[in-house]
């Protein structure tokens, strides 16, 4: 049995614990394991490199991917399709194993109809992926927007401001409400619940009048006000899945809030910053477990499927139940959250 291995879409700091588990486990099975880089580009185009044990080595704790990644749609590139069918055989590649979000996955979903034999393995800061309780990379991202958050608290009670911090989280506002349950927000904004200034505006004078001069935001770069349709976007520009950039409702926000209040408001924007550094502790064992079940799964044919976190045991879910769907935010904690104030 030849496996291909390849990581896709937006990274994250414990996709190569994975890859070690993905490598270590296969070649305890008697296994052969390729690596695919950047993404699905290096099926398409041809770079590969075998993988062993070494290749592995020392990388738990490194942050990113060792095999590059991409945000690549083969299905919207010339001869992409029969690029990825051609280098399989050349390679005697026998199954896949991705590692990425719903976009990565989507197209291995979409290759079971070519008789590719895929398993996922979700990755996703956003944590927006169905069938899985967490995707690897989430638990760092969140614990880089509560370092934020803590350290955004020192200066806003210093100088009396309203600090606005903007995170990432396109359509499931994770990262936002546990970050900023987890680091004491004074108002969570998510893409789930759209919001009026008026609220949030109450929610500050409420404080003020308890004699608390300062409050910190936490807002979802795809958090928008009520009865706007559109989200704010950096540019029109799209990706190859038809995503715009998102990023600039922190600036807005907290343009209207010191005009219509008068009190000094900052925005802080954590952008890659969540992607990157050291992985936790949940994330390395996380990606670990994900990654050996994944091979597993191979093992036993179960492909057209990904390896997810259900109540603390690794499940294989059908992709069906998985792509094109989003996880939102549990909105009893969303709730939750309005307690602290």
């Amino acid at each position: 049995m030849r496996i291909a291995l390849l990581t896709g879409g937006g990274d994250s700091s414990a996709i190569n614990a994975a890859i070690r588990a993905v490598v270590c486990k296969a070649l305890s099975e008697g296994f052969e394991i390729i690596g695919i880089k950047r993404g699905w580009r290096g099926l398409v185009y041809d770079e590969v490199e075998p993988l062993f044990r070494g290749s592995v080595s020392g990388i738990i704790q490194r942050g990113g991917t060792i095999l590059g990644t991409s945000r690549h749609n083969p299905f919207k590139t010339e001869s992409g399709l029969e690029n990825i069918m051609s280098n399989l055989r050349k390679h005697g590649i026998d199954a896949i194993i991705a590692i990425g979000g719903d976009d990565t996955n989507g197209v291995a979903h979409r290759l079971a109809e070519y008789g590719v034999k895929c398993v996922g393995v979700p990755q996703t800061i956003d944590n927006d992926l169905r069938g899985t309780d967490y995707s690897i990379g989430f638990d760092t991202a969140v614990a880089v927007a509560t370092d934020a958050l803590d350290k955004l608290h020192t200066t806003a009670f210093s100088h009396h401001r309203i600090m606005v911090l903007e995170v990432m989280g396109r359509d499931a506002g994770w990262i936002a409400l546990i970050s900023g349950i987890a680091g004491g927000a004074d108002v969570i904004l998510i893409p789930e619940v759209p919001f009026t200034l008026e609220e949030v505006i109450s929610r500050i004078e409420k404080r003020h009048k308890a004699n608390k001069h300062f409050s910190i935001i936490v807002v979802s770069e795809g958090a928008k006000p009520a009865g706007q349709e559109e989200q704010f976007v950096q540019d029109q520009k799209k990706d190859p899945f038809g995503h715009v950039r998102l990023g600039g409702i922190g600036n807005w926000l907290a343009a209207q809030i010191e005009e219509k209040t008068a009190y000094e408001t900052r925005v802080t924007h954590l952008g890659h910053l969540q992607r990157g550094g050291v992985p936790t502790v949940t994330d390395r064992v996380l990606a670990t477990r994900l990654g050996a079940y994944a091979v597993d799964m191979i093992g036993q044919g179960d492909f057209d499927h990904m390896a997810c976190m259900r109540s603390g045991e690794v499940v294989s879910v059908p992709y069906d139940e998985i792509v094109g769907e989003v996880k939102n935010v549990d909105l009893k904690l969303y709730e939750l959250s309005k307690l602290f104030f």
